[in-house]
């Protein structure tokens, strides 16, 4: 029998959601992301560790102190860490800008600059990697220039078709839609569980995959954020799935059959095609309590990593 993982691979690009070398090189992903989350956690592993220390090293010839030498080795731990899962997947590695950048445009497209000039340095060019950006409308604004210079871009914490089109209008090469928090928002505010054909995440992705195929819209669709093996199921046939390892493991473990839901070929009549300048995307997002309250969650809970990453540097400099 083949398992429902492989079945997946047939029908999506699978990517996994983690930091982690040693799950990377067992599970066998075209793509990999990561995120200050995911760095955290790939530091509590013997391979991060040593990273860690490389870096502590590397900064000490830099003749930077406080602050600055601090933010210099988690800069180069995460490209570290993206190079390494770099040397393990034939696809890309996403690598996010800081998420204390995300609503300032020339910031942003400074650091990611930064980003790609670091991965050149090992020899990592520019088509293996994406870099990840909060999707505000100044992350928006800093992906369409830094698409214009060839460095593509993965667009995280979409909860809206709102952002999702604004990132397809400003060329963005992918977008991550979650799944899981936009279900968390909807239990809490409905006071009730929902099953998978009403699962407000799955039914968000499904808008988001429709409307993109019915355009010909090339950004590639990427739901994330999923919390069970059915959430994943439900979007299979979608263009890339970042999965954590669990979910894999799980998806691997099951030989049962597996449906494909979404197909390019099959998405129905064309839905009312947006179009945003600013004002109507702020306005839009401003009367999506949903998608604005997850926004800000999402980038507070980055910020929160990042200086906790950075805290953790602090300590072992």
């Amino acid at each position: 029998m083949v398992s429902k993982l492989d079945q997946l691979r047939s029908m999506t690009t699978v990517v996994a959601d983690t930091g982690d070398i040693g799950a990377i090189r067992a599970l066998r992903p075209v793509d990999c992301t990561t995120n200050p989350t995911l760095v955290l956690k790939a530091v509590d592993t013997e391979a991060g560790r040593q990273l860690l220390d490389e870096a502590v090293a590397w900064s000490a010839g830099l003749g930077l102190t406080g602050e600055a030498r601090i933010a210099a080795v988690a800069d180069r731990l995460a490209v570290s860490i993206g190079a390494e899962l770099a040397a393990l997947v034939p696809g890309r590695v996403s690598t996010e800008v800081d998420a204390d950048l995300s609503f300032d445009t020339d910031a942003t497209v400074a650091k990611a600059r930064a980003i790609v000039a670091a991965y050149a340095e090992r020899g990592i060019g520019r088509d293996r990697i994406l870099i990840k950006i909060a999707a505000t409308w100044e992350g928006i604004r800093a992906a369409e220039i830094l698409q214009r210079e060839g460095i593509d871009c993965n667009l995280t914490l979409i909860f809206s078709l709102v952002q999702a089109v604004a990132c397809a209008d400003a060329g963005a090469y992918l977008i991550s839609p979650f799944v899981g928090r936009i279900l968390d928002w909807h239990v809490k505010a409905a006071g009730r569980s929902f099953g998978l054909e009403e699962h407000p995440g799955v039914q968000s992705v499904r808008a988001i995959y429709r409307y993109f195929k019915a355009y010909g819209i090339a950004t590639v669709v990427m739901g994330a954020s999923f919390r069970l093996i059915g959430e994943v199921e439900a979007l299979a046939g979608c263009d890339r799935l970042t999965i954590s390892p669990a979910l894999l493991d799980a998806l691997a473990a099951d030989q049962g059959p597996l449906t494909r839901q979404l197909d390019p070929a099959a998405v129905g009549e064309a839905p009312e095609r947006l179009t945003l300048d600013e004002r109507a995307f702020r306005w839009r997002m401003n009367e999506d309590a949903m998608a604005s309250e997850k926004l800000a969650e999402g980038i507070r809970l980055f910020a929160a990593d990042l200086r906790k990453l950075r805290s953790l540097v602090a300590a072992r400099l």
